[in-house]
């Protein structure tokens, strides 16, 4: 199954250089989900089923993925970020499948969502929502998942969740661009404004919120403060193991190198 890549564009204009390839690892994370629900007995989901998440939400240019690859090495977890959720999300082939499977494991779960996000105007919910949230599901259950950014936070069941924002000046953000991808200051100012925009519309459309807010998360870490990602990682995952106990996992120690 031959994932399509939407976006690669700007996928190349806002990672890192030299950093991994959305497409190619959205395909392997695919192939392991499939292998476990091959051999898993159909079945109704609990939220035991999914292993304790980190979300991580920022602004594009906070750091979040140097941050997450220390938490991913730390922790033996898998990244899982906005290209290689969107990689799947986008693709109707591979969506149609991840939609069947999470309406037959979480019945009533998208109705239960849209009328969490929208209220009364859960209808609006679009068909792109549907394919982030059981890809996000898909994902989330397969492997142990650390997510950056798509709202993962808002979609997962919250008790499963350690959710952290991220949050620093338009400035450090701008810094980073320019050191992560050797351009201008003035580019990179004109990149920020454009990732904000796109971010913004992003939440609108598909969780129907005009902004984040500090609410849906467990605690914000302020990375003009804490400035070196190792500390932001160690912060982390205190707070991850602390909510949840190492002992209370086992099952889920090893990703399979997904």
């Amino acid at each position: 199954m031959a994932l399509r890549v939407e976006g690669s564009t700007d996928f190349h204009r806002t990672y890192p250089r030299g950093g991994p390839i959305p497409a190619e690892t959205a395909y392997r994370y695919l192939r392991h989900w499939e292998k476990r629900i091959a051999a898993r007995p159909a079945s109704v989901a609990s939220a035991g089923d999914i292993p304790p998440t980190i979300c991580l939400s920022r602004r594009i240019g906070a750091g979040a993925r140097e941050i997450a690859d220390l938490l991913a090495k730390k922790m033996n977890y898998r990244i899982a970020d906005r290209m290689i959720i969107d990689t799947i999300a986008r693709d109707s082939d591979v969506t149609r499948k991840t939609i069947a499977y999470f309406d037959e494991r979480y019945p009533g779960r998208v109705s239960e969502l849209a009328l969490f996000l929208f209220g009364e105007k859960s209808s609006v919910m679009s068909n792109y929502a549907r394919s982030l949230i059981s890809v996000v599901f898909a994902l989330a259950e397969s492997a142990p998942t650390i997510f950056i950014g798509r709202g993962a936070h808002l979609i997962l069941p919250r008790e499963r969740v350690l959710a952290v924002c991220l949050a620093c000046l338009r400035s450090y953000r701008i810094q980073q661009l320019m050191e992560t991808r050797g351009t201008t200051k003035d580019a990179a100012e004109k990149h920020t404004k454009e990732l904000d925009a796109q971010q913004r519309d992003f939440f609108l459309k598909v969780f129907g919120k005009k902004a984040i807010t500090f609410r849906d998360f467990d605690f914000v870490i302020n990375c003009d403060q804490i400035e070196r990602p190792a500390w932001v990682a160690e912060i982390v995952e205190c707070a991850f193991n602390e909510k949840f106990p190492p002992i209370e996992r086992p099952k889920w120690q090893a990703t399979d190198n997904v």
